[in-house]
């Protein structure tokens, strides 16, 4: 077979493969029907394996904060923290999927952080007290991230049959894995998550950090 005939045909698959694909919408509510911001949604292949490729993304400290509150990576994908604030930060993590610490810095680190294994991570500050964040590391390339309306939209999914799972770092309890099969069209779910209503911690004036 020469190359421009196995080139060809892999043109063909991938526009087959990309026809029939399709997506979901999601909407996370509370129990009382109110809309959950920052809701992972992630849909998890039952058969076969979800490709992988290392991926870059970002969690940036700004104003004292992390930016942002909630991260969805494959495992696999390195995070950079680069620090926009005049104030040195102290980043880690005790959590066994990923421990980390990033000591006293400002600016882009040089090197990101490789997130390797699937699971909860919860980020803090070793100098601000108030500044958290989450990182959830899933082995599928197909999740989203509910907005304010609750609502997430996961494109470009294969045909095939997946199981939907929704996780908040607030969550009083994970739900149960939902089966749905996803075709060439977007599905649609209605999602139920109860969680407690995050609440910003209070931090002192810029003037008072001596950091």
């Amino acid at each position: 077979m020469t190359r421009a005939i196995a080139a060809g045909i892999a043109a063909v698959l991938f526009i087959c493969v990309n026809a029939v694909a399709g997506g979901l919408e999601a909407t996370v509510s509370t129990p009382a029907g109110k809309p959950v911001e920052d809701a992972a949604v992630v849909l998890e292949p039952v058969l076969g394996v979800a490709l992988k490729s290392r991926k870059m993304a970002s969690i940036e400290q700004r104003d004292r904060e992390f930016m942002p509150y909630v991260t969805i990576v494959q495992t696999g994908t390195l995070i950079e923290f680069p620090n926009h604030d005049p104030v040195k930060h102290h980043v880690y993590s005790f959590s066994p999927a990923k421990r980390l610490e990033i000591k006293l810095y400002a600016g882009r680190l040089v090197q990101p952080v490789l997130f390797d294994r699937p699971g909860e991570v919860a980020l803090g500050c070793n100098i601000h007290d108030w500044m958290e964040a989450y990182v959830l590391v899933v082995n599928s390339p197909y999740f989203a991230k509910t907005g304010s309306d609750g609502k997430a939209l996961i494109r470009n999914v294969p045909a095939g049959h997946y199981r939907v799972r929704v996780w908040h770092p607030h969550q009083k309890a994970e739900g149960p894995l939902r089966d749905i099969e996803i075709g060439g069209i977007t599905a649609r779910l209605e999602l139920i998550s109860d969680v407690t209503p995050r609440v910003l911690k209070p931090k002192p004036p810029v003037e008072s950090d001596t950091y």
